[in-house]
């Protein structure tokens, strides 16, 4: 929503710390972060750190602001909407704060819950401290306004398709189907369960009832969506005998694990292995296995530091390589490879309802060439029967499945190695007909079981090199 101005938007200055009521602080973090989402396309972790005094909010004033952005975010569409509806003309763009205001208020009012007098009040106050007295009048009304006719508003719209970009709607239902489309973008308004990987030899049945979790076929448990973000005081975690990674995420892992079971002493790498879900992974299965190696490398720095903190917590070892993955090659050829390669990451729209605004289509054509760089290195480093996993999160066709069509139609050395049912927990619907991983946000996602909750979108090929 926006006037007919030039594109380039003005730059604004960098918000000063400024001490705020503590009934506004909270609201002014989640405006500033959505600011940065919608304007400059930042990750919503990332915008979240970056306002001034956010780090200095009580822990539950930080949840509070993170839910604000988050629902604001993944809600839109919609709440544009509502807002336009009522709207004489839309907000100049020196106004674009107010509006950020609008859209807290919006998301406060239509999808948190919030009582009107208390949302529409807090967008005032915070509209004052925001030094944006002229648009107070329209602030109030506007949010006066949607608390009395809003719940319609609401209840009429196409929620699915609103909050859905059209080149990501077009890009599903030329890959998925309408229908399948319409189950995907459903599926991503909902706030994503917890799911748990555990250390080998732990009972699942023990831990799903310490945690509260619901043990899924793949061998994941499964826990309700949890806003607190108090991950660390759950049972176990400190231990180390668990850690996140979504039911889905934990499959390329597996189906390279699976492919080198024969295999004495196996050698492998997870490239791009930052924070280390998949790392940890194969070293809890190889680390006890003599003569075997595990290299976890990745290119930035601070996401190894992570990955080490994790397999130090977790008591597992790896070697941790800082290095380019469509450079780097092993002093000798490896049995496996796992290539969880860069990508839109437009599967993880359920945790990161950011993605669905800060990617374009574009950005998918500029990473295609770098997936192609990494694939075409992944398998040098392979030994003759090598085998290698490729893996995404992301639902684009050109990421995935196009991506392992063109590097078979040009290397006939390699074949693939179709994925079985028993491998991925039974569930046939994972496994597409060439014998490759896809699961959908979509899958599990029962209304009548709000706790399965559906799958991150990944795509994964299992390839063997020519012996």
């Amino acid at each position: 929503m926006s006037d007919s101005a030039p594109a380039k938007k003005p730059a604004r200055p960098k918000p000063k710390a400024v001490k705020l009521p503590p009934g506004i602080a909270a609201r002014a973090a989640a405006t500033e972060a959505l600011a940065a989402v919608i304007e400059h396309r930042r990750p919503l972790e990332e915008a979240l750190s970056a306002v001034p005094g956010y780090g200095d909010l009580e822990s539950r004033d930080r949840a509070f602001a993170r839910l604000l952005v988050a629902t604001a975010v993944r809600r839109l569409g919609q709440i544009d909407a509502m807002i336009k509806h009522c709207l004489e003309r839309p907000i100049p763009r020196a106004g674009l704060m107010a509006q950020h205001i609008l859209r807290i208020g919006t998301a406060q009012l239509m999808f948190l819950g919030t009582p009107a007098h208390a949302a529409v009040s807090a967008a005032v106050d915070h509209a004052e401290f925001a030094k944006l007295t002229a648009h107070k009048k329209l602030i109030n009304a506007v949010l006066r306004r949607i608390a009395r006719e809003g719940e319609a508003l609401r209840d009429a719209q196409d929620a699915a398709k609103l909050n859905t970009p059209d080149w990501l709607w077009r890009s599903w239902v030329g890959a998925y189907g309408e229908a399948t489309t319409r189950a995907i973008a459903t599926a991503h308004l909902a706030d994503p369960p917890l799911d748990i990987t555990l250390m080998p030899g732990e009972h699942a049945g023990q831990w799903a009832e310490r945690l509260g979790a619901t043990l899924l076929s793949t061998g994941a448990l499964r826990r309700a969506a949890d806003l607190s973000g108090a991950i660390a005081e759950l049972p176990g975690y400190e231990e180390g005998r668990w850690w996140v990674q979504d039911a889905a995420a934990a499959l390329p892992a597996k189906l390279l694990l699976g492919a080198l079971a024969k295999t004495k002493a196996a050698q492998v790498v997870d490239l791009c292995a930052a924070p280390g879900g998949k790392t940890a992974q194969l070293a809890a299965a190889l680390n006890k296995i003599a003569g075997t190696r595990v290299i976890a490398l990745d290119v930035n720095a601070t996401r190894l530091d992570r990955l080490r903190q994790n397999l130090a917590r977790l008591r597992l070892t790896a070697e941790v390589l800082q290095a380019d993955a469509g450079e780097w090659r092993p002093a000798q050829a490896l049995d496996g490879v796992l290539l969880d390669a860069p990508c839109s990451a437009t599967g993880t729209i359920r945790r990161h309802p950011d993605i669905a605004r800060s990617k374009r289509a574009d950005d998918i054509v500029k990473l295609g060439p770098v997936q192609d760089r990494l694939l075409k290195n992944a398998i040098a480093m392979l030994k003759p029967g090598g085998v290698l996993v490729y893996a995404v999160c992301s639902l684009e066709a050109d990421e995935g499945p196009r991506r392992i069509g063109s590097l078979l139609n040009d290397n006939p050395s390699l074949e693939r190695l179709p994925i079985k049912p028993a491998e991925v927990g039974g569930l046939e619907a994972l496994i597409t007909q060439r014998g490759d991983l896809r699961s959908l946000p979509s899958q599990l996602a029962d209304p009548a079981q709000p706790a399965l909750g559906g799958f991150d979108g990944f795509y994964a090929a299992r390839l063997r090199k020519a012996k």
